[in-house]
């Protein structure tokens, strides 16, 4: 294969969506030691191993993050963002047609077989 994984187009929409929901993670991460809600930031620096707790809790906000953003580029995908497809009505041959049907209850149903058999 002579292209590289760079160039494959999904790979790199994937790529920079995951560097997006890494970016929102890091920046979601220095908010909170900012903020210090509930003493946070005291009650992580306070422990031993601070770096752990910080690697962990990163490492939670890069995978939501990073597979929201995924995701919603994955199903944005097929849309046009510039709006240019509104409007556009169907062929009138292709327009789905109600079909009448006529149906029966259950207990109606189960009361006709208990007549018959």
């Amino acid at each position: 294969m002579s292209r590289t994984l760079l160039r494959q187009p999904l790979f790199r929409l994937l790529a920079i969506n995951l560097a997006a929901g890494i970016s929102l993670a890091v920046l979601l991460i220095g908010g909170l030691m900012w903020v210090n809600p509930g003493h946070l930031r005291e009650l992580i620096l306070a422990d031993a191993s601070p770096g752990t707790a910080f690697g962990l809790l990163l490492f939670g906000f890069v995978i939501t993050f990073g597979s929201a953003a995924m995701g919603s580029a994955i199903m944005a995908m097929g849309t046009d963002l510039r709006g240019g497809d509104r409007g556009k009505r169907m062929p009138a041959g292709l327009i789905p047609q109600p079909i009448p049907v006529r149906s029966e209850s259950a207990a109606r149903l189960m009361r006709h077989r208990r007549l018959r058999g």
